[in-house]
């Protein structure tokens, strides 16, 4: 599980290279955050808290993603 959650940052990370999009960082972070929870024992207290911080960067990214409305001319 940790090696599928590694690869996927890895391909992130150079597509971030390539197209340059500051919105890739949120979902690199949420990918190295998988990562390192599921790297740790379950009595670790940073396991908990690397799936805390992987849960916002994934609502980090919603906001990133939805559509901005503007109010009028």
């Amino acid at each position: 599980m940790v090696g599928f959650f590694v690869a996927a940052a890895v391909v992130t990370a150079l597509q971030f290279l390539r197209v340059k999009d500051r919105r890739l960082l949120l979902l690199l972070a949420l990918f190295l955050c998988l990562a390192a929870a599921h790297s740790l024992e379950w009595w670790d207290p940073w396991k908990a808290r690397f799936h805390f911080a992987a849960g916002f960067a994934g609502l980090g990214l919603v906001l990133a993603l939805a559509p901005r409305h503007r109010l009028g001319p």
